[in-house]
């Protein structure tokens, strides 16, 4: 099944009308290489859920759990809420971007990590926190962060 038919298949199974917008969204970037959503994928989606490609876009980078550029498997989102912000987040964004060797808003050459900043992550009672993936990790220091990213690598290993 090429990526086209697997778009269409995701729209199918999902439901075809404009509510789904989102859901499709997701499903078509978590079955996606790169993890995000391509522009082929966009056309589809606004094709078949019969909304405007603008509309499509807009949402899809709207939304920071949503991507229309590629993202490592391991998409690290540092909070810049207030409360995080306040308790040093853009010094735990310094301390990612050593250890990967990458600015915010790229991606590791090997494809593992991409670093980006988000809006609240409701981890205020842990602050500075951050969400790789679907997990949040907070109070974080230098220490912590080293022993986090060692453990990612040696997931992959």
């Amino acid at each position: 099944m090429n990526k086209s038919e697997k778009t269409i298949d995701i729209i199918k199974r999902i439901g075809n009308t404009s509510d789904k917008l989102i859901e499709v969204l997701l499903e078509v970037q978590s079955q996606s290489e790169g993890n995000y959503i391509r522009e082929e994928d966009l056309k589809i989606i606004s094709r078949e859920l019969g909304i405007s490609i603008s509309k499509a876009f807009g949402v899809a980078s709207f939304y920071s759990m949503l991507s229309t550029k590629k993202r490592g498997k391991y998409v690290i989102q540092i909070c810049n809420s207030g409360p995080c912000y306040v308790k040093n987040s853009k010094k735990v964004a310094k301390i990612f971007e050593a250890i990967l060797g990458i600015k915010m808003g790229e991606m590791t050459e090997d494809g593992l990590f991409s670093l980006e900043y988000t809006s609240c992550i409701g981890a205020c009672d842990q602050a500075p926190a951050v969400k790789i993936n679907e997990e949040i990790y907070g109070n974080l220091d230098k220490e912590k962060i080293y022993k986090l990213i060692s453990s990612l690598r040696k997931e992959e290993e």
